[in-house]
């Protein structure tokens, strides 16, 4: 009886001590997140990339191609530079040093600028002669905390996310875990100067990206598996309303391809662990008290994802490496003449696949 009263008391102090750590530490304010959508049956279409430039870049998050150029690729990386590579050369150039460790969505200005988001710093402007201007850090008084991904549409004005208000680049996955919707799409306007909110309360805002009619623009919304647009023109102008939802994956940055559907990469955070700890608030709590048991959850999803989606929100096509045996956190995707170009957090190449050899193989199997 003695020893079941001790036994008693060193739980009860266990308890304690463990309720009065998460008191002090606890770094998030967590809601229940979505219950994850199924995942296809995996095809593992994507082992079959080129590594372009392997080992010679530092996790490059977006991909673009310059058409005008003849294909010309542009990434920015870890180490803060934004990096080039010429058509049929297979090496890449450190083209503009910008620093930081932030570097994330780029996308080409009609003026032959690229439009960079920093993370840490906000929306900016690079010119043709390397000159670097900060447009926008700010938006009605509050500080742009993750500028994540933008597009620029055909009168210069500029869609752009501000991922989370609470945490920023270098602690993403603390958002993603407390789940509380906090994301932006932003609008800058070149004209006035001026950055206005288009749309707030969103789940972790990522991609951005316009359809051939610039009718809407879309955001992604990476903690909720769904994309969301808000219409710029007709009778629906400034209304709100999902695109397309349940994707099976988070979905980070999305672009136009050149048929008109969107190829959308949709980041692989599942697996058993992670499923079980964001099912509720108080295991949430616990596991992001201890930042190498967080670590540990984090590093426990694999895999890797993208989807081509319709202008009007149906999935066309997925395509994954299940294990990612081949390319892992895949969180751009960019179509060109033919081929996919992927961008990822987690490797030092970009991806280059031959669309016509998915289809070749997709054939071949039975259906």
């Amino acid at each position: 009886m003695e020893h079941a009263g001790l036994f008693a008391a060193a739980v009860l102090a266990a308890v304690a001590s463990l309720a009065a750590h998460v008191a002090l530490n606890c770094p998030i304010q967590p809601v229940p997140s979505p219950r994850p959508p199924p995942t296809p049956a995996p095809n593992n279409l994507l082992q079959r990339l080129e590594k372009l430039g392997e080992g010679a870049l530092d996790a490059p998050e977006d991909v673009y191609v310059d058409a005008a150029a003849g294909g010309a690729l542009y990434t920015a990386t870890r180490d803060g530079w934004l990096q080039r590579m010429r058509p049929g050369n297979a090496s890449w150039e450190r083209w503009r040093f910008l620093g930081g460790t932030g570097l994330l969505g780029i996308t080409p200005s009609a003026d032959g600028a690229m439009l960079v988001c920093d993370a840490d710093k906000g929306l900016l402007r690079v010119g043709e002669d390397g000159a670097v201007t900060l447009l926008a850090s700010e938006v009605e008084g509050t500080t742009i905390r993750f500028a994540d991904a933008a597009i620029e549409a055909s009168d210069g004005t500029v869609y752009f996310s501000d991922a989370s208000a609470r945490f920023g680049f270098d602690r993403w996955f603390h958002d993603f875990v407390e789940s509380r919707p906090t994301g932006r799409l932003l609008r800058y306007d070149p004209r006035s100067g001026q950055t206005s909110v288009v749309l707030d309360r969103l789940g972790f805002a990522n991609g951005v990206a316009l359809p051939r009619d610039e009718a809407f623009v879309v955001v992604c919304e990476s903690s909720r598996y769904r994309c969301t647009r808000v219409w710029l023109k007709g009778e629906k102008a400034g209304k709100a309303e999902t695109f397309i939802d349940n994707l099976p994956g988070c979905p980070d940055n999305i672009r136009l391809g050149s048929d008109g559907h969107f190829w959308i990469a949709l980041i692989q955070l599942r697996s058993s662990w992670l499923d079980f700890v964001t099912r509720w608030s108080l295991t949430k709590r616990i596991v992001a008290s201890f930042p190498a048991l967080l670590d540990w959850i984090h590093a426990t999803a694999k895999g890797a994802m993208v989807a081509q989606v319709s202008e009007d929100g149906s999935i066309v096509r997925v395509l994954d490496d299940s294990e990612g045996k081949a390319i892992n956190f895949v969180t751009s995707v960019t179509e060109f003449n033919g081929d996919i170009f992927l961008g990822s957090l987690a490797t030092n190449f970009v991806g280059k696949l031959s669309l016509a050899q998915v289809a070749q193989e997709q054939g071949a199997v039975p259906s």
